[in-house]
């Protein structure tokens, strides 16, 4: 007899339907699991074996068929066991069910049947939505994460016995109720402020820009000016997710298995902040089987490279493709998958290796070779993809021991809102979310510049020598400090403010 079963695949961070046939014919014992399986998957036949036995049903003795389609897609994981299992008890007739042409089985089984929670979760269920499932039965951890999609109808088991008890009408799974609204609200830690950095208001200010208009930003100053604790209090003053943008995320972090059972929804942007070791590989995703990378990790969020040269070279410039894309493309034998990659790259960096040069106050004791041979470990086409460089001195004694308060992360929070609903409203309907976001074509319609801000522009590129894409840089930052003000027009002290961001690169690297 066949039996047809519906579950589920990842491909990237997306899901895709799979239907799980099972045929039960007489012959010689025999099982057969086909349509591109990895291991993990042929494996569900020992699990499957046991926990049908541990619970009193007969793994039938003859030629057993399973075909997991669409046969051209690989599937990995252990989420088909309990789809396997409940289709071995249909194909058999061991259990008469009521339909299950609406619903669908997601989970790994245990040797004595126990179900256990399984990755990618919240993808899967989309598109079992999309596609008009209207039931899934799952395993009870990955309930709260399912339950993010209103409209389907979840219901947790713990125990193989409790799905087939379900099936046949004997004790039915009582639905886990849609608790997305009670999830998405967003706070600030109360343990990060911007308030509690001492001066460099310079710095402040084009962290504010940078939040703002989604733009990249480059820190370079002396060990102990502040940097890495100005970067680890950005998220404070990025906008307000929107609950698009959360779902995202948390699509992401549940395909990585990063996703706390506790923590159905991300409600915070993330914040990466890897280690100078990590490799290519690690930072932009890959591997046998492939996962997302820090990068990925940092869509909508932040990606903190502290100690910028120290990192390898090739981990660096393996960025400047997704900085331009907003995505990455990792091709497999099997697949070519592609993961989002839509960050704020925030770096910082001393600017040779004992960290004073350029210092006002202290006397750098390496050679022009030692600078040189450390600053171009950074290339001058990544530097040319960050929008905002910015100088960050020693902290003067004042500064410290001043009383004078400092504006607080939720004021400026404030103002970053207020600029990021300008721009929402300026682009609804297109793809763009921030001003970081525009191609040249919008640049042109949306950056306009008057007669003296365009002579004020041809200066700039011909005496700081711009490439194309510095310039289009800087009308992005400009178009967005005029929208922190507000102003619908680049009035000529934005573009002077969004000019002096390129200057660094300059007196650095000459």
């Amino acid at each position: 007899m066949l039996a047809k079963i519906n579950s589920c695949a990842l491909v990237g961070i997306d899901g895709e339907i799979v239907e799980v046939e099972v045929d039960i014919s007489n012959g010689l014992p025999s099982f057969s699991l086909v349509g591109l399986p990895d291991i993990a998957v042929k494996e569900s036949k020992e699990r499957v074996y046991s926990a049908l036995k541990n619970n009193g049903y007969e793994y039938p003795m003859k030629h057993i068929t399973i075909n997991l389609a669409p046969a051209d897609l690989k599937k990995e994981g252990p989420s088909y066991d309990l789809s396997i299992a409940i289709g071995v008890l249909l194909a058999s007739q061991q259990i008469k069910a009521c339909s299950v042409t609406e619903v669908a089985f997601l989970g790994e089984l245990s040797l004595n049947g126990d179900i256990r929670p399984i990755k990618g979760v919240l993808s899967m269920c989309m598109a079992l939505y999309n596609k008009g499932i209207k039931s899934l039965i799952l395993p009870e951890e990955n309930a709260l994460e399912a339950s993010l999609i209103e409209g389907l109808n979840i219901l947790p088991a713990s125990h193989l016995s409790q799905v087939i008890k379900h099936l046949t009408a004997e004790e039915l799974i009582s639905p886990f109720p849609c608790k997305i609204n009670s999830y998405f609200h967003e706070t600030i830690d109360p343990g990060m402020d911007l308030s509690e950095v001492k001066g460099q208001e310079s710095v402040k200010r084009a962290l504010e820009v940078a939040a703002a208009g989604g733009h990249n930003l480059i820190m370079i100053g002396p060990p102990g000016s502040g940097k890495t604790m100005i970067a680890k209090r950005l998220p404070t003053i990025l906008p307000t997710m929107t609950l698009e943008e959360s779902l995202q995320i948390t699509k992401i972090y549940s395909v990585a298995g990063l996703l706390p059972p506790s923590t159905p929804l991300i409600i915070k942007r993330p914040f990466r902040s890897p280690h100078h070791t990590i490799s290519s590989v690690s930072l932009v995703g890959g591997g046998r089987i492939p996962k997302p990378g820090e990068i990925s990790l940092s869509h909508l969020g932040v990606l903190f490279l502290d100690e910028l040269p120290e990192f390898q070279k090739n981990a660096l410039e393996v960025l400047r493709q997704p900085l331009e894309e907003k995505n990455v493309t990792i091709s497999r034998i099997n697949a070519t998958l592609s993961y989002p990659a839509d960050f704020m790259l925030i770096a910082s960096m001393n600017p040779c290796p004992c960290g004073y040069y350029g210092d006002d106050e202290r006397e750098c004791n390496c050679s022009p070779r030692q600078i040189n041979n450390y600053l171009s470990k950074i290339s001058g086409p990544l530097l040319d993809r960050i929008d905002i460089h910015v100088e960050v001195k020693a902290t003067k004694y004042e500064h410290l021991k001043g009383s004078s308060s400092s504006e607080t992360s939720e004021t400026i929070r404030k103002r970053v809102n207020r600029a990021r609903e300008i721009q929402l409203e300026r682009y609804r309907g297109s793809k763009v979310l921030f001003n970081s976001h525009l191609n040249p074509r919008n640049i042109e319609k949306f950056c306009s510049l008057g007669p003296q801000e365009n002579q004020l522009m041809q200066r700039a590129f011909e005496n700081l020598k711009l490439s194309a894409r510095a310039y289009h840089r800087i009308l992005k930052v400009a178009r967005t400090i005029a929208d922190l003000e507000p102003s619908e027009k680049i009035n000529i002290y934005h573009l002077s403010e969004a000019i002096q961001y390129r200057n660094l690169d300059r007196k650095f690297w000459g």
